[in-house]
């Protein structure tokens, strides 16, 4: 199979037999691999570019529907961009120029592009018809004409597109599936679901095998069915496209696996595959590229002070999906902006992107950087940071190098899966072996700055979400009582510390009720303590 027809296997457009069918057609005289795939309608053109791509290691923007900023866009001259055919469309995470081409073999475009720019560019790969549409709309020069039905890659296929040197068998398939054209199969493109969620506001995409794709908005889970029933096979190999051979391997090996994946312009996707009932299943969430500020979240000021910290352990934590991430990347691109710093990041996998302001920023990601949580951070005080973020605190390994690299003069920041501040205490001393919680009470005494535990709400209007937020600030009392082991009366603590910062959940919650922007029920449901909500909120 040819390195085109592989690509457009690995991302689920097309079935093996399919993709030598055409190469059957195509090798005995019916034209390029790409002609054959477009004239009987398996695949157009975006398909064909975003496969070419892949193939070459390169990124593909969607230069039709992708935000192009238009001040980075004027950089290379109108008539420039239309002579070569190349557009520069954004700034990418590693502060180079994103430009946007169709030709990816022509090594003078891409000399003379760096030229006129003069800085630091990357190339990404485009539809040659959306490039044109592109660069008319946003330079005001018309585009040397090419023929609009071929890809890229058409112009040169031998050097681009390889194909067999004896033609297989004449054979045609036998199985409707084989022969079904591209938009009748049940198959869809999975960027196509993405920009979906985005644009419908969702949180996450459900990927599950006998029903539509499925999204959840503000809280809610809603059915696609303008597309069709998940296929067994075809969510297969659309899953498999998005993996490297290491992560297929890996997922084979673990039945699980975390992933991300972006779209340019628009967004990046933390994504879980998992297998269930003989088939794959996926949800993905929604990552911005945008970084939002704290006070944009909802999130209470004091939250901020937590950045400023020298040293010392802050943990964020709440249910799934209840923006503990977007919490932290407010704070961390806090610290960004503010301070001289070193940050370390180690994730599961990478979600927000910070670029370099302030501080210097390392993002390190389980399974392609590092091996895990455990090995990354018994490495990390010899990279000599001021900043560690730790995306899960998952073993008692990565929870006591966390709590020494605090103890040490270091600002760490962690997260876990608990429900209030107090449950946090309790679940960081719990997997420790009861001869050793001792002496963790004393270290996370001595070390614990902050616990934020967060959780998200419908809001009154249906529209969007609210966030409610427990903060206890670790004082002489609280370090006290963990030392002590009388984590029960945290929670009293946290109710008599306003002067301190703190905020109890159920206190946050009744704040919500009366500035209207939850019901009553809706804040209800989350209360710690039913009989000091209805109280708070004025019910009793």
């Amino acid at each position: 199979m040819s390195a085109l027809g592989d690509a457009l296997v690995q991302q689920g457009t097309l079935r093996p037999e399919q993709v030598r069918w055409a190469e059957q057609l195509a090798a005995t005289g019916g034209g390029s691999l790409p002609k054959v795939l477009m004239e009987h309608r398996l695949a157009d053109e975006r398909t064909l570019v975003r496969a070419l791509a892949l193939t070459l290691g390169m990124s593909y923007v969607d230069v039709d529907s992708s935000s192009v900023d238009v001040e980075v866009a004027a950089l290379l001259p109108g008539p420039l961009a239309a002579e070569l055919g190349a557009l520069p469309i954004g700034i990418g995470p590693d502060d180079r120029v994103v430009v946007a081409v169709a030709d990816p073999k022509d090594v003078t475009l891409r000399a003379r592009v760096q030229d006129a720019l003069a800085v630091p560019v990357t190339f990404a790969l485009a539809s040659r018809r959306e490039l044109q549409v592109a660069i008319a709309a946003y330079t005001g020069s018309s585009p040397a004409r090419h023929d609009e039905h071929r890809p890229s890659s058409e112009a040169s296929p031998a050097a681009v597109l390889p194909t067999p040197a004896t033609p297989p068998p004449a054979a045609v398939p036998d199985g409707r599936d084989t022969l079904l054209p591209f938009e009748q199969r049940a198959a869809f493109e999975l960027d196509d679901l993405l920009v979906a969620l985005v644009e419908r506001g969702g949180s996450d995409l459900h990927l599950t095998a006998g029903i539509p794709p499925t999204i959840r908005v503000h809280g809610d889970l809603v059915s696609l069915d303008e597309f069709a029933p998940c296929d067994p096979d075809d969510l297969q190999n659309l899953l498999y496209g998005i993996m490297t051979q290491k992560q297929r391997e890996q997922f084979e090996n673990e039945l699980e696996l975390d992933l991300s994946y972006a779209i340019s312009g628009r967004a990046r996707f933390r994504v879980n595959v998992f297998q269930q009932r003989n088939a794959l299943g996926s949800v993905m969430r929604v990552i911005p590229f945008e970084i939002k500020v704290l006070e944009d979240l909802g999130v209470p000021e004091q939250v901020a002070n937590f950045a400023y910290l020298p040293r010392g352990f802050v943990l964020v934590t709440g249910p799934t999906g209840s923006g503990k991430s977007t919490t932290l990347a407010a704070v961390i691109d806090l610290i960004n902006r503010n301070r001289p710093a070193h940050i370390m990041t180690v994730e599961d996998p990478i979600e927000f992107l910070h670029s370099h302001k302030r501080s210097v920023v390392n993002q390190r990601e389980v399974g392609s950087d590092t091996h895990g949580f455990q090995q990354a951070l018994k490495h990390v005080l010899r990279q000599d940071p001021d900043v560690i973020l730790v995306g899960e605190m998952r073993d008692l390994d990565t929870i006591q190098v966390a709590l020494t690299a605090a103890e040490t003069g270091h600002l760490v920041f962690g997260t876990l899966h608990t429900q209030d501040a107090p449950q946090s205490v309790d679940r960081i001393i719990d997997v420790f072996p009861p001869h050793q919680q001792e002496q963790i009470r004393v270290m996370l005494a001595g070390a614990l700055q902050g616990v934020v535990c967060q959780t998200l709400l419908k809001t009154a209007d249906g529209e969007g979400r609210a966030v409610a937020v427990e903060i206890m600030t670790a004082t002489s009392a609280v370090k006290n009582l963990i030392r002590e082991g009388k984590t029960h009366q945290l929670y009293s603590a946290i109710q008599a510390g306003a002067q301190h910062g703190m905020v109890a959940m159920d206190q946050s919650l009744a704040s919500l009720v009366k500035r209207g922007l939850v019901t009553y029920d809706t804040a209800l449901e989350k209360a710690n303590n039913v009989a000091e909500f209805q109280r708070l909120a004025g019910r009793a």
